[in-house]
């Protein structure tokens, strides 16, 4: 979450040094949610967007999780080996970062990378959408 309000940030930034008439700045981070039980560790790979409009309001949205074999999280959580080359490794594939994602391995492509980019990014979105006295119509 916070890597993806820290993109926006400076995206602010450069609007401002450069004069820009930009309404709204977007950031985009994906990563794990590590949740430890007592027999059972669960690693879930999730994207995040945030967006601001430069006047200090701003919101989050998120894609989702979708949970992690557990040997993926071995190699990345246990040995720090970076998620795109352990979905590599996993699919059998190379450069599926910039394919169908991790997401489209782990659904079988009913969910891809864009899917669920886009998903966080309309959420983020949503709170803009909504007046003080309920949705917009």
């Amino acid at each position: 979450m916070a890597g993806a309000r820290r993109r926006a940030e400076a995206l602010a930034s450069i609007a401002r040094e450069r004069r820009e008439p930009w309404k709204y700045f977007l950031g985009l981070e994906g990563g794990l949610a590590i949740v430890d039980e007592p027999s059972v560790r669960w690693a879930f790979l999730e994207n995040w967007a945030y967006v601001g409009d430069g006047s200090g309001r701003g919101s989050f949205g998120q894609s989702g999780g979708v949970l992690l074999p557990e040997p993926i999280v071995r190699r990345v959580v246990d040995c720090g080996i970076e998620l795109a080359e352990a979905i590599d490794a996993y699919a059998e594939g190379h450069g599926i970062r910039d394919a169908e994602g991790a997401w489209g391995v782990l659904t079988r492509g009913i969910i891809t990378r864009r899917d669920a980019v886009r998903t966080s990014v309309v959420n983020a979105f949503a709170s803009f959408f909504l007046t003080s006295t309920g949705p917009a119509s």
